[in-house]
């Protein structure tokens, strides 16, 4: 290189440089560390120089089949951005699923729900990885409103591919069983029999049944929608990281376009007993039992008392007979024998699994376990029972089957509530006492316990993208509704619901799927929404137990900086017209 053409390069670099101001602050930032030299020069001046590198974008997403809590494939997204010049991954989140397979299911329906499980896992990777790869590219991550609409409009532009192929393959089922009445003349006159014979079954039926709203179908679930919930997720967990604040906090200022000074932790209700409704006992009206620390003790003292507890349940039910029973085998040498009995000891929920004859001898063995403690139901801790009403519907009797050949109309289950609640008033929330179909039994039932209950949605409750209609909440009257971050939810719906929850006088309870995984992030999302409760499961298995454990490490981060702000339990009167009077409050606990 000649030297003129030297000259000219450096002239050329001086300007470059110059034009970005690097001798100017090069300058300043030497002059500022040259008094106190610190021990990593070049990492003092990379800090520096860092406040003026581009912003990280998304290079690239992947997404992969992984095994969830319990055995069965999910989806588990990975964020890679461009860091100052290098592609670095970010973080990753996993989808927890959710199954509508009710326990008594047929065979041949849990088999189908596991083929279009694999298959809904397997499109979703192939969404994450091709289309919503190409789209997301070059996105700042923390610009989760655009990343969030970008994903709802791929969102339903699948929705009007899969309704186009189905009005297909009707077009065509229907020109076929047209061609095959045209040339069988038969089965015309075959056809007329069987609908004179039901016109005369329904007249008969309509004048003896009792009329009952009808199930209404479930929600159908997109194949490859875990693509859409991942990603959303995976990029506010990437938003967060960059930003360099806990999720939580980052949450929080979606939400709210700014960081709150105090936030108020989610109150954990914490699974201690699962009743399945195909046991051989009686009770059928209750499947979860859950118990919820009182708000004047910390959480993790609270979650201790409910681990001792479930302890001293747990030695209750099995001292009975699981000691002569043992001794006997052993006695004969086939000890082993009895080890089959705790393989089904606890539930995918974490907790133990169960049955009783009668509410009262439940609540009796729960109150007995309390009282051995020292703690007492209704001042020390409280109790919530989780009906699941809709699987308790006989649809041929038109009612609800309490306890085995115990049948009771929607009517008479809102009269036996009130009953309930007037001779165990320490259950202070009930979760889907009745169907959803059955709004004004939900009506009934929130004017007469609203100001001593709370009343909880949650199969009640439709799926998100169905409870938003013109800023109301699609469902029957209630204290609040059990969200889940599930399929194509994104976080921005999660924002958009809880505020219109909030402004409506309804609490907001995050809800943990049946199949959950180790992703610990719906404890941030609850903490960060503002949810009034936390419904985790039980105090076992690592991924739930890992949800917990992130509460407590939450908890003691807002207490160590003075942010954290003491929760209230209050009820909503229903039956109340003044808005502005205060709602009743449970009274506070004995110290312990």
């Amino acid at each position: 290189m000649e030297a003129g053409e030297r000259r000219q390069l450096r002239q050329e670099a001086a300007e470059y440089y110059r034009g970005l101001r690097v001798p100017e602050r090069m300058e300043e930032v030497l002059n500022a560390l040259f008094p106190l030299p610190p021990q990593d020069l070049y990492g003092e001046l990379a800090n520096y120089f860092s406040k003026f590198s581009k912003a990280p974008v998304i290079c690239k997403l992947v997404g992969r089949k992984v095994i969830d809590g319990v055995g069965e494939p999910t989806l588990e997204v990975e964020i890679y951005c461009t860091v100052k010049n290098y592609e670095k991954r970010i973080c990753s989140s996993v989808m927890a699923t959710h199954s509508q397979i009710p326990e008594n299911a047929l065979p041949e329906t849990i088999e189908a729900d596991e083929r279009e499980r694999n298959e809904s896992v397997y499109t979703a990777v192939e969404w994450v990885c091709d289309s919503l790869n190409t789209m997301l590219r070059g996105l700042d991550p923390t610009d989760q409103c655009q990343a969030d609409k970008i994903l709802g409009e791929y969102f339903e532009e699948k929705v009007e591919e899969r309704k186009e192929i189905e009005r297909q393959e009707k077009e065509m089922r229907e020109e076929e069983e047209s061609g095959k009445v045209t040339t069988s003349p038969a089965s015309g006159h075959s056809g007329a029999t069987p609908k004179q014979k039901k016109g005369r079954k329904s007249g008969k039926k309509v004048s003896e049944d009792t009329p009952i709203p009808p199930a209404e179908p479930a929600e159908p679930v997109l194949c490859g929608s875990l693509a859409i919930g991942g990603t959303s997720l995976a990029i506010a967990r990437a938003g967060a990281t960059i930003s360099r604040v806990p999720l939580y906090l980052y949450t929080a200022l979606l939400k709210h376009k700014e960081t709150p000074k105090e936030i108020t932790l989610p109150l954990p209700m914490v699974t201690v007993l699962y009743c399945e409704k195909n046991s051989p006992t009686k009770l059928k009206l209750v499947k979860e039992v859950m118990l919820i620390p009182p708000v004047e003790l910390l959480l993790h003292q609270g979650i201790e008392i409910v681990l001792e507890i479930q302890k001293e349940i747990t030695r209750k039910i099995e001292s009975p007979g699981k000691t002569p029973a043992s001794r006997a085998e052993s006695r004969r040498g086939r000890g082993h024998k009895a080890q089959p009995g705790p393989l089904k000891r606890f539930s995918h929920l974490g907790c133990l699994i169960t049955g009783y004859d009668s509410l009262e001898q439940l609540l009796l063995q729960l109150q007995a376990a309390c009282n051995s403690l020292g703690l007492e139901l209704g001042t020390d801790l409280y109790l919530a029972i989780n009906c699941a009403a809709h699987e308790l519907m006989d649809y041929d009797k038109g009612k609800y089957e309490i306890l085995t050949g115990t049948f009771k109309s929607p009517d008479e289950m809102v009269a036996m509530y009130v009953e309930m609640i007037k001779n165990f008033p320490f259950i202070t929330a009930l979760i889907d006492p009745i169907r959803k179909e059955d709004r004004e039994q939900w009506s009934s039932i929130c004017r007469a316990l609203g100001s001593k209950c709370f009343l909880i949605a949650e199969d009640a409750a439709t799926q998100i993208s169905k409870l938003k209609t013109d800023q109301n909440i699609n469902i029957a009257m209630c204290s609040g509704v059990v969200l889940k971050y599930i399929n194509q939810t994104t976080v921005s719906d999660l924002i958009e619901l809880t505020g219109i929850l909030d402004g409506q006088r309804h609490i907001s309870i995050l809800g943990s799927p049946d199949r959950e995984s180790s992703d610990e992030s719906l404890v941030d999302l609850a903490v960060g929404l503002g949810a009034r409760f936390l419904k985790l499961g039980g105090l076992s298995r690592g991924e739930r137990v890992a949800k917990y454990n992130r509460l407590l490490a939450i908890e003691e981060e807002l207490a160590a900086n003075g942010a954290l702000r003491k929760p209230k339990l209050e009820f909503v009167d229903f039956a109340e017209e003044k808005p502005a009077q205060l709602p009743d409050v449970l009274p506070a606990p004995k110290k312990v």
